[in-house]
């Protein structure tokens, strides 16, 4: 079974712990993560200088080596800016945005979104920017990827505007209710599932269940939203397994046809090689 982490934030500074201590070690990270059959890891951005990280994540992996099949993660960079790095009378870095994305080793637009848990005082400016990214990514034909957190009617009225029929991409972390979760698929949109539908009282289980497995892909969003039952630790790509299985067990299908579905939907959104 191979699977596609599409969403995974390995680059950032929790996976690079000055300790020497096996456990803490990004190597056992992602030797761990070819364990589990995750070969491919998309990288989105939370800040434009996000791919400096993400380079150096890539080169540190390349260090590593193969495993015994001659196997080697195949990483992926996006490059965008996160709803939650907006303060009010910010703006959206448009040119710079632009020149980054337009790279073809950039395969995607994001992450961008909404986010009014935190705080709504940066909201137009956070909807300035999704509006960018949208236009970014029409322009460049390449997905966008869409982070949402109690402000999910915002999110589809715009994206509702935007999409003119070239828009594509995923709501990452999909948490929606069921009419929010049609209303995406009619807007052409994946559904990003992850560790939350491990979650026991989330209710996102029963959501997903009433959609179609065609139009889900897997991601981890390592490190935040570990699954059960790994829950309130360092989430790790390796961990996909458990959304796997928790998809597979609510479908009443194999694993390895969770495997296959997800990651062919992974293959078609974001155009990569199998």
């Amino acid at each position: 079974m191979r699977f596609v982490d599409t969403h995974s934030h390995l680059y950032l500074d929790d996976f690079w712990s000055p300790q020497e201590e096996s456990a803490s070690r990004l190597d056992r990270v992602i030797l761990d993560a070819k364990k589990s059959g995750i070969y491919t890891i998309l990288l989105p951005a939370i800040r434009l200088d996000s791919l400096d990280q993400m380079d150096r994540l890539i080169s540190f992996s390349d260090q590593i080596g193969s495993d015994t099949t001659g196997n080697q993660i195949q990483f992926h960079k996006m490059a965008g800016i996160h709803p939650c790095e907006f303060k009010p009378g910010d703006l959206c870095p448009e040119e710079d945005l632009r020149r980054l994305c337009d790279q073809e080793q950039i395969i995607a637009i994001g992450e961008t979104g909404l986010d009014g848990y935190w705080s709504r005082e940066a909201m137009q400016e956070q909807m300035d920017s999704l509006r960018i990214h949208c236009s970014v990514a029409r322009e460049t034909g390449k997905p966008i990827v869409l982070h949402n957190r109690d402000t999910s009617e915002e999110l589809l009225a715009l994206l509702e505007e935007e999409q003119d029929g070239r828009l594509k991409g995923v709501w990452h972390c999909f948490t929606g209710t069921l009419n929010e979760g049609l209303r995406a698929l009619d807007l052409g949109l994946f559904l990003g599932i992850g560790g939350v539908i491990t979650f026991k009282n989330a209710g996102v289980a029963e959501v997903v269940s009433q959609l179609p497995l065609d139009r889900m892909i897997l991601e981890t969003d390592a490190p935040y939203l570990a699954p059960v039952p790994y829950r309130g630790k360092r989430n790790e790509p390796a961990f996909m397994l458990n959304i796997a299985q928790k998809l597979s067990d609510i479908h009443g299908l194999d694993l390895a046809e969770i495997a296959e579905i997800t990651t062919q939907n992974a293959v078609d959104l974001f155009r990569l090689q199998r």
